[in-house]
């Protein structure tokens, strides 16, 4: 089970970390990403990261803005997501999958989601 938090609302310009906490005791199994969604629109790529942090993987909007992190001692991924913009608006979603990739049908595990809007 994974449990994504740490969105909210922020001007644009601004920092937000997410959080997504795995349940259960193989973590380290998996490659974790994060996806976003906004109103209308289908389920995008964000960042991805491998098992043991030897890869990242960001999508070319969000490059060299956000910055995917894994603590597998703590269950735990991350998304630092600095100098937003409006278009980052969306919902926030954790996904794992024993595959290592960026596209959303390697991931058979998905959080809950959470929202993040930046205001302009």
């Amino acid at each position: 089970q994974l449990q994504a938090s740490g969105g909210g609302l922020v001007q644009a310009g601004g920092s937000l970390r997410l959080s997504c906490a795995a349940s259960g005791r193989t973590f380290s199994r998996y490659h974790m990403a994060w996806f976003r969604q906004a109103p209308g629109k289908e389920r995008e790529f964000v960042a991805a990261i491998g098992r043991l942090a030897a890869s990242t993987d960001y999508a070319d909007s969000v490059n060299g803005r956000f910055t995917i992190s894994r603590d597998n001692a703590k269950n735990t991924v991350y998304l630092q997501m600095n100098s937003l913009k409006p278009d980052d608006t969306a919902v926030y979603y954790c996904a794992a999958a024993l595959s290592y990739g960026t596209e959303v049908f390697l991931y058979g595990y998905w959080g809950q989601g959470t929202q993040v809007t930046v205001s302009s």
